[in-house]
């Protein structure tokens, strides 16, 4: 029996375990959210499905036979890119399984604060029935999407169907379906002004860290709203606090942060035109079978006869 192993550290089904070594009959195939279930095979796995920090530990700081790592998130910000660069690692993300869950959020944030649904909730609390000056509508607003991955372009359809005119934002500037107008990376302070919803789906790397700060909020709309699900540190966020502050915009709709978790001293908390949810928008009763059945098994199909991974590969020098 070959000793080429897959590591998978996540708890999946017994369908899915089957499929993944039906795939590749001939490799040991462990899987569980356990530690102790692979911690002892991680040296030995050429592929892992699954970004832990033993597997920085154990696979990316040491001698091991890992050749490719299949993230479980669309993020690898986290990851120690530059040693897997080095030890010429494939990467591959779960980029697209977030597309639904993510832009049913993103619209469940926008509606709220639009609809003032976190206002009514608070009211039900307190058994307060107010009106609370419940005027806006979504509906022939523009909507500018920084970043038109899988989310954005889901996003960018919803907001279609609200007849919203979509603005786009992305480093080509590449036209995409479902935009009516797309510009690059350089122009974003230049199409703020317009929008009526700001949208951060975008990748955290260099080019997006600290995207948005002072110069951003001041050119948005008093009457906009900002919504972040992309990464915390795509924006500065004390300058974020202090144009909700100042009212320079509307509200918010925030589902990461700087800081995970984020501190019960932040002003954001406080806030009644703020809404936070813990990092979730991602989350999805499907998770582990579009990580499994859409990425990583097409993947390890096309590594088997290839040697190489297909989908969803790390472009190192990017970033994403």
């Amino acid at each position: 029996m070959s000793n080429r192993k897959i590591v998978i550290t996540q708890n999946i089904s017994q369908d899915l375990f089957n499929k993944v070594k039906n795939t590749a009959p001939d490799w040991e195939l462990i899987a569980g959210k356990d530690p102790s279930i692979w911690r002892n095979q991680l040296n030995e796995a050429e592929i892992i499905v699954g970004w832990k920090k033993e597997v920085e530990e154990l696979c990316i700081s040491q001698k091991s036979q890992l050749k490719w790592l299949q993230s479980w998130s669309a993020g690898v910000n986290n990851l120690p890119l530059e040693e897997m660069t080095n030890k010429n690692i494939f990467l591959t993300t779960a980029s697209g399984v977030h597309a639904y869950p993510i832009s049913e959020t993103i619209f469940a944030l926008i509606l709220g604060l639009t609809r003032k649904i976190h206002t009514y909730v608070r009211n039900q609390q307190m058994k307060t029935w107010d009106h609370s000056n419940l005027s806006l509508e979504i509906h022939g607003k523009t909507i500018g999407i920084i970043g038109a991955g899988a989310i954005g372009k889901e996003t960018a359809k919803i907001a279609q169907a609200f007849n919203m005119k979509v603005i786009g934002i992305r480093h080509s500037g590449k036209e995409e379906e479902f935009f009516d107008e797309m510009y690059p990376s350089e122009q974003l302070d230049s199409i703020l002004p317009q929008c009526d919803y700001v949208i951060v789906t975008t990748p955290l790397t260099n080019d997006t860290f600290h995207m948005f700060g002072k110069k951003q909020f001041e050119l948005m709309k008093d009457t906009s709203f900002f919504i972040n699900i992309g990464r915390g540190e795509i924006v500065v966020e004390d300058e974020l606090i202090e144009a909700l502050r100042s009212n320079q915009i509307a509200g918010a709709g925030l589902d990461v942060f700087e800081k995970e978790p984020l501190s019960s001293s932040s002003p954001l908390w406080d806030f009644n035109n703020v809404i936070i949810t813990p990092h979730t928008a991602g989350s999805t009763e499907h998770y582990e079978n579009r990580v499994i059945e859409d990425i990583f098994l097409p993947n390890l199909k096309h590594y088997l006869k290839e040697g190489a991974p297909l989908l969803n590969t790390v472009d190192y020098n990017k970033g994403y």
